[in-house]
């Protein structure tokens, strides 16, 4: 199986972006596929998760995301960037504020640097599946990664301002599909669902009536050892593989290589 690349988008926060990221790599990982994460919210929650915040947030400009945008910097090895996060198989590209700056808007406009994380991971090859957060908006950052990605997965809790802004993401998409023609949809995914709450299964529900087979089967639980493994700065596979929450990453693992392995047409679209 060839490397893939896969990023997470919806112009909304709070969606589960970085946490499905985060654990999604330890799933991923633990199949024996080696997992590069990278961390395209100027937020850095993602890099946060593994390292803290006071570690993240000193990290100079040339050791982040932020230098691939810098036109003053320059790598012989871009391996340099990348750090190991402690656990088999996880890598991480990290980031912090300095990518703030570079988070512009109208970034169609942006020249070449439209192709910078795209021809980062170009001189990468060994990687299985590369994974990339993306922030809460549909700017520079968001950009760059679906130019340089093979799939999206747009993170939807079932919740009214969780799905709201749907349209300007695929839209985002298609105009993005114009420099990357490969990009896929490969499916909404419903993410902080609490199945007791009639509202949460009424928006899965209509969510599904819309995008049909664009929706995965898999549904991302509000489930407190999600919080707990973050806060222990492990994937929940790591932290504890009994629980809900580890359980329902490995059905998402299962599903997404399901579909990526024998090109299913269920979701990509």
């Amino acid at each position: 199986m060839e490397r893939f690349t896969i990023c997470l988008i919806n112009q909304k926060g709070g969606c589960g972006k970085s946490s499905t990221c985060f654990h999604l790599a330890g799933s991923l990982a633990v199949t024996g596929l080696s997992v590069l994460l990278v961390d395209a919210d100027p937020q850095g929650s993602l890099s946060q998760g593994f390292f803290g915040s006071e570690v993240v947030e000193q990290l100079p400009l040339c050791q982040t995301l932020a230098a691939l945008f810098d036109e003053g910097e320059f790598f012989s090895d871009p391996n340099a960037l990348i750090r190991n996060t402690g656990f088999d198989n996880i890598s991480i590209l990290p980031t912090n504020h300095h990518l703030g700056a570079f988070n512009v808007p109208c970034p169609e406009k942006g020249g070449m640097l439209q192709y910078a994380i795209r021809d980062f991971l170009d001189q990468l090859d060994r990687f299985d599946v590369v994974l990339i957060d993306c922030p809460p908006n549909l700017y520079q950052c968001s950009w760059n990664t679906m130019i340089a990605s093979d799939y999206v997965i747009i993170p939807v809790p079932p919740e009214d301002f969780g799905t709201q802004g749907l349209r300007a993401v695929h839209q985002c998409i298609d105009h993005a599909r114009q420099l990357n023609p490969k990009l896929r949809r490969l499916g909404h995914l419903v993410t902080r669902h609490d199945k007791r709450l009639l509202v949460h299964r009424s928006y899965e529900q209509r969510l599904r009536e819309i995008y049909d087979r664009l929706v995965f089967d898999t549904i991302i639980p509000e489930a407190s050892a999600f919080k707990v493994s973050i806060a222990c700065r492990q994937p929940a596979e790591f932290f504890d593989k009994r629980s809900y929450a580890a359980e329902s990453m490995r059905a998402l693992t299962n599903e997404v290589l399901d579909y990526i392995r024998n090109k299913s047409q269920r979701h990509v679209a």
